[in-house]
């Protein structure tokens, strides 16, 4: 079992950054998938960007070009830099893991607000 818990969300305005943390209970190193989701009021969690234990990454188009998935091993932790952010990004992000092809764990969620 893994515990993730995210930090760095907040209020920022529109053409801000923030960086989100997802600090895992143990090592990410075998971990074959990490990622972040987000949840807008009325709207389906939707993906944001993975990343595998190799190093590949997968972006949603909305956030290509803004948001920088990465994780680094020592700390076993991952993060999401975003960039430019707009208001349509407001949602709360959700960290995720997959240590295997079974099971998937989730933080608590990081509250993210983008002003106009």
């Amino acid at each position: 079992q893994v515990q993730l818990v995210e930090s760095g969300g907040g209020l920022v305005q529109a053409g801000g950054s923030l960086r989100l943390s997802c600090a895992a209970s143990r090592s990410i190193i075998r971990i074959n998938v990490m990622g972040w989701y987000r949840q807008a009021p009325g709207k389906q969690r939707e993906l944001v960007a993975t990343i595998t234990s190799g190093g590949n990454t997968n972006y949603a188009d909305s956030v290509k070009g803004r948001f920088t998935i990465s994780s680094d091993n020592g700390k076993n932790t991952g993060y999401l830099q975003m960039n430019n952010l707009k208001p349509e990004d407001t949602a709360v992000y959700y960290c995720m893991c997959k240590p295997n092809p079974v099971n998937t764990y989730w933080g608590q969620g990081t509250q993210v607000t983008v002003s106009s």
